[in-house]
């Protein structure tokens, strides 16, 4: 069993269930969500909902079987009983009490759907990722060097400081080819491809296959795949489903759903009212860079350090890291991409009290004025709006300005 890691989401889930009475615990499979609430409220009863089963007669008699577990309750992969939820909304509007009922599920429509509309204004809802590399250092209930950034930009090379490496031995191609998934923290390298091929047959096999009725579970199985290689890329969905032999409006429905299975990330493309011409695709990332080394046949971390897809999967890990992030702001900002015709881009726009922060992501160790090209494009476009300082993640330790508007970030940056 891996030690339990302290999550950013504490804090916000205790602060949810002290003011609803109801709290949705959302993320991909194997994230962590389980852990967390049993973790946060360990002398609540837990049911495990199945997929085939019905346990306990909860899609049967729903009543019944609320009147058989009273709270307060953890209700665990919601999304194979959602019979329970009118059930579960005509209880609480006799209750008076916070706090007492606690799910969580894995496919976004299939739960969040269901929840707002049965239970709108009585539940809180969570979203969780994977660990970030504060949370994989034991640093969750530090403010990220996020919550720095947006407070204060000029004052975050004080804040940060130098910072060591998560471990002075582990390059990080080793982090990115383990990802981010809980159930790998304390598992030797050698257990790695085996917990991830039976992530992935029981991802498909189950999660994929109670959604959707995909005759062709192989077919979508490469077109995991294919959008494992394509990660931290501009999206065509004509070009996917070319690729794997399904037409272009099957291979966005599928990209749809490994987003709301929390897959699949994607970001939109920034424009700001400008005539100058730019990009209008969306960006996508798959959820896990362990599992999109995988798909990819990287067989270690030596194969991902000397991969093409090196620099793909640092800036996937970099953007899932700051989404990570997020549950520690009241307010998340908004998340974009941005490029021009010729060339110029930005891999991480936030929006936010209309102010603008923008993120470059490099996979190199020693930094120069030419990589703040795109920053500097960006603030030129946009010269009447708020552009904040900007930042480049980079796989260093050093925590410094390059210029005038631009600071060099450590990717495991946090407050000192």
């Amino acid at each position: 069993m891996p030690r339990y890691r302290i999550r950013h989401a504490e804090s916000r889930l205790a602060e949810l269930a002290r003011f609803f009475k109801v709290v949705l615990v959302t993320g991909a499979r194997q994230v962590g969500k389980s852990t967390l609430l049993t973790h946060a409220f360990p002398t609540h009863r837990v049911v495990v909902f199945d997929p085939i089963q019905d346990l306990y007669g909860a899609r049967h008699d729903p009543d019944l079987f609320l009147c058989n577990f009273p709270p307060p309750l953890i209700l665990d992969e919601l999304q194979y009983a959602p019979e329970l939820l009118p059930a579960l909304k005509r209880r609480v509007d006799q209750m008076e009490a916070t706090g007492q009922y606690l799910l969580s599920g894995s496919q976004n429509l299939a739960v969040l759907k269901s929840v707002a509309e049965s239970m709108a204004g009585r539940v809180g809802i969570l979203e969780l990722c994977g660990l970030t590399v504060a949370e994989l250092t034991d640093k969750g209930r530090e403010p990220g060097w996020l919550s720095g950034y947006l407070e204060d930009p000029e004052t975050l090379v004080s804040r940060v400081g130098s910072q060591p490496p998560p471990d002075e031995s582990e390059p990080p191609s080793r982090l990115l080819w383990r990802g981010s998934m809980p159930g790998l923290l304390d598992a030797p390298d050698s257990i790695v491809p085996d917990y991830l091929r039976s992530y992935i047959k029981t991802y498909v096999d189950r999660d994929i296959r109670s959604m959707e009725n995909i005759r062709q579970l192989t077919v979508f199985g490469r077109f995991l795949g294919l959008a494992a290689a394509l990660t931290a890329q501009e999206i065509n969905a004509s070009q996917l489903g070319r690729d794997v032999g399904v037409t272009p409006s099957t291979a966005r429905r599928w990209l749809d759903l490994l987003g709301n299975t929390y897959q699949w990330r994607e970001l939109p493309p920034y424009h700001g009212n400008t005539i100058k011409r730019l990009s209008g695709k969306r960006k996508g990332y798959l959820g896990d860079t362990g599992l999109a080394a995988h798909l990819q046949r990287l067989s270690s971390p030596g194969a991902v350090a000397v991969s093409p897809l090196l620099g793909a999967l640092f800036e996937t890990w970099v953007i899932n890291d700051v989404h990570g992030q997020f549950v520690q702001q009241d307010m998340p900002p908004q998340s974009y991409h941005w490029r021009t015709g010729g060339g110029a881009e930005v891999d991480l726009i936030l929006e936010r009290d209309g102010r603008m922060y923008p993120i470059e992501i490099k996979c190199k160790s020693n930094l120069s004025g030419h990589d703040t090209r795109g920053l500097r494009a960006f603030r030129d476009t946009y010269p009447h709006k708020e552009v904040m300082t900007g930042l480049i993640v980079y796989p260093g330790t050093e925590c410094y300005r390059i210029d005038r508007h631009t600071i060099a970030m450590p990717w495991n940056g946090r407050r000192s």
